[in-house]
């Protein structure tokens, strides 16, 4: 029975460790413009690209929500 809690107990650490790090990755680093145009196109049939250029821009810019300086919970907190 030690043995098997002691097992579980190995997984359950390495799997945690695993996940920690792929969730750490490089959040600075995300996709470009060009690598997400194929896709905004797909989405968004109708636009030109400078409408989704600035689509792009407007979540991935400096105060773009994706930036971490948009609407997610931790900044939307300390707003009041």
């Amino acid at each position: 029975m030690r043995k098997f809690a002691v097992g579980i107990f190995s997984i359950a650490l390495i799997l945690g460790a695993g996940t920690a790090v792929f969730a750490a990755g490089n959040p600075d680093k995300g996709q470009s413009f060009e690598e997400m145009l194929p896709f905004m196109e797909k989405m968004h049939p109708d636009f030109t690209a400078e409408e989704l250029e600035g689509m792009y821009n407007d979540c991935h810019g400096a105060e773009g929500m994706m930036n971490g300086s948009g609407m997610n919970s931790q900044n939307m907190m300390n707003r009041f």
